[in-house]
């Protein structure tokens, strides 16, 4: 996968410096993940993968204030998110330590000042309200409205990465929409989504 074409076939707009972050990012993880074992991609052709289904949302998504990223793993999409929007106040909630150690790394090198990393479970956090909550391979849909039930208000924007299951998991009254795209669904629930 040319990581770089699918991004312009898309006609998703990406700043300058994300090119050599990601580079960096890439380089990092495939090492990292040599010993720690961060994520099922063991190799750049899978990373970029992994990488464009983080970013795709960027087609059609506005960059939020604040966003969280439930279940943050070695970066998808939260940290992917935050080398893009680097106005938007991210946290990246993981609970594993190995991973968040990994997070805090990139967080330093890349200089994204603009992030928190919070080893704990969303559920674990603070309550505060974020514009945006993100969450990919993490639990279902229900559970995930539960656990994010203290960190938005009714502006809140959920975007969860989705399987096929999606439609089963989505209750009707729920204002949602479903955008399908390379291979997932990209679930986007809130009120103003023109639904």
């Amino acid at each position: 996968m040319d990581l770089k074409k699918r991004v312009q076939e898309a006609k998703i707009e990406l700043p300058k410096e994300f090119w050599q972050d990601i580079q960096s990012y890439k380089k990092q993880l495939l090492l990292w993940n040599k010993t720690h074992n961060l994520t099922g991609a063991k190799d750049e052709k899978k990373l970029d993968e992994f990488i464009f289904d983080a970013l795709y949302p960027v087609s059609f998504l506005t960059p939020p204030k604040s966003m969280l990223d439930i279940g943050t793993g070695a970066g998808f999409p939260g940290l992917i998110l935050a080398i893009i929007w680097r106005e938007s106040e991210i946290t990246l909630a993981e609970p594993l330590t190995k991973r968040a150690s990994f997070l805090q790394f990139i967080k330093a090198k890349l200089h994204l000042n603009h992030v928190t990393v919070a080893r704990k479970r969303a559920e674990d956090l603070p309550p505060k309200e974020f514009e945006l909550i993100t969450s990919r391979a993490v639990t279902d849909t229900k559970l995930l409205l539960q656990i994010s039930q203290k960190l938005r208000n009714e502006e809140t924007k959920l975007l969860f990465y989705k399987g096929e299951r999606v439609f089963d998991e989505v209750e009707e009254d729920l204002p949602h929409k479903v955008i399908m795209a390379n291979k997932r669904h990209y679930l986007l629930i809130g009120k103003d989504e023109g639904l």
